[in-house]
């Protein structure tokens, strides 16, 4: 798996880093390895608080069958000193949609890529996934 990179400051500006938000990006990664997911410091750092994702359109492939699968994803993370930008992170999401990844690895994917682009206290990924053949899965991971 590539690391997720986070861009130096290159000024003074807390916001200068991030180059997705605001620019009108219309190229959509091709896969997750090519996406980046930008991160912004944290404005409460010492305060404990939780920040959630809820993607309700989130769609990959079956490996097997190359079929798509659809479902929805909430992303919960305790941000220590960064935060990670919701422009970067529908970018990154959207790059699985041509993707064959069974549901346990997407989710266990996106967990250890956000760990390792904000470094969260906590964090928890729940992946709902809709039925196919007859069985709907649920499946939850959560960092430490």
């Amino acid at each position: 798996m590539k690391p997720i990179q986070r861009r130096p400051a290159r000024s003074s500006e807390p916001y200068s880093e991030l180059t997705l938000l605001n620019r009108g990006e219309r190229r959509y990664p091709d896969s997750p390895d090519r996406a980046r997911l930008e991160t912004f410091p944290n404005p409460q750092p010492r305060r404990d608080y939780w920040i959630r994702f809820d993607c309700p359109e989130f769609t990959a492939l079956c490996p097997v069958t190359a079929q798509p699968d659809f479902g929805r994803l909430e992303i919960d993370y305790s941000p220590r000193r960064r935060c990670v930008e919701s422009k970067s992170l529908k970018l990154y999401l959207f790059s699985f949609r041509n993707q064959g990844v069974f549901h346990e690895a997407v989710v266990n994917r996106i967990l250890d890529d956000l760990v390792g682009a904000c470094r969260p206290r906590k964090a928890r990924v729940t992946g709902r996934f809709n039925a196919r053949g007859g069985i709907a899965i649920t499946v939850t991971a959560e960092y430490p």
